[in-house]
């Protein structure tokens, strides 16, 4: 499950909400804790490593994973201190998901020209994994003299997961910088997605010695469960959140009852997704027991 980070209207955000929300969902079976990175928004954003290092604690054994973070906009030196201190206070559970993101004004918030994500992204990646073997760094736009310490708990770090919405340039990137693939559900649907794995599965061959250790997950997968409102907080919540046309999200999300969430969750497993990163819209603990109560049962039959 991501955390609910985002203020869709009478979010309450406070240490004591994150944590009923992961105890709820960890007690239900829920086996990930995941946050996202967005520095200004359309509307309010709670702090992704923030929120997740105030529920190391209380996360049981559930891995946790950023879904994605942008080292860009962050830096490469102050995020792998961030990824770091992650995995060190909860025991190596940590997956470090990367991306450059796609707002501009992210970019205009910390003074670089959007134009140089991409040679930056490269960069910055190929500088947090060598930060967090402890070793040093110099390149074209970063130059770090390690170790920076502590290390984390795994030897060589975290895995990194290098977040596309599927493009041939952006899938061979997450064969090349990363060690498993983050596609996003409102970016995405079945069919593109096992295209993009198909893709990612012949290119990995022969490039490390288990490709059978390259994931993948769907993270940002919105939904609500309601047969009677669902339509209400796709059309009245999210889409103006996220400036997409209501009938695109409607093809992509799951919103509506018990069985339309489970088919669309059943598609993207047929499709050779491996982990979806579920996303309530609003009344998120009352979701979490809905989607465990009535989806769980119909995608475990």
């Amino acid at each position: 499950m991501h955390l609910p980070l985002m203020g869709f209207g009478g979010q309450r955000f406070s240490v004591e909400h994150l944590v009923e929300y992961v105890e709820v969902a960890t007690s239900l079976g829920l086996d990930a804790v995941a946050v996202n990175d967005h520095m200004v928004f359309e509307v309010p954003w709670l702090d992704g490593p923030t929120a997740l290092a105030a529920v190391v604690s209380c996360s049981g054994t559930a891995q946790l994973f950023t879904t994605v973070s942008n080292p860009v906009v962050r830096g490469p030196v102050a995020l792998a201190k961030i990824l770091a201190g992650l995995d060190v206070l909860s025991g190596g559970r940590l997956v470090a998901g990367l991306g450059p993101g796609s707002s501009e004004r992210d970019y205009a918030s910390v003074g670089i020209a959007f134009e140089e994500r991409w040679p930056r992204f490269d960069e910055s990646v190929m500088a947090i994994r060598a930060l967090l073997r402890g070793e040093s760094f110099a390149g074209r736009y970063y130059e770090i003299t390690g170790p920076l310490e502590p290390l984390p708990t795994r030897p060589g770090g975290p895995p990194l997961w290098i977040g596309s919405w599927g493009s041939a340039v952006g899938l061979r990137r997450a064969v090349r910088l990363g060690d498993g693939w983050l596609a996003s559900a409102y970016n995405t649907t079945p069919q593109r997605f096992e295209i993009g794995w198909n893709h990612v599965q012949r290119a990995i061959q022969g490039t490390r010695p288990d490709t059978t250790a390259f994931g993948n997950g769907l993270a940002t997968m919105w939904f609500h469960i309601d047969d009677r409102r669902a339509g209400n907080v796709l059309e009245g919540v999210l889409a103006p959140a996220v400036h997409r046309p209501v009938e695109e999200l409607r093809e992509r999300l799951p919103f509506g009852s018990a069985d339309a969430v489970a088919e669309r969750l059943d598609a993207f497993r047929a499709a050779g997704v491996q982990r979806v990163f579920l996303w309530p819209v609003t009344d998120e603990v009352e979701q979490l027991h809905r989607f465990a109560g009535e989806v769980l049962p119909r995608l475990d039959a």
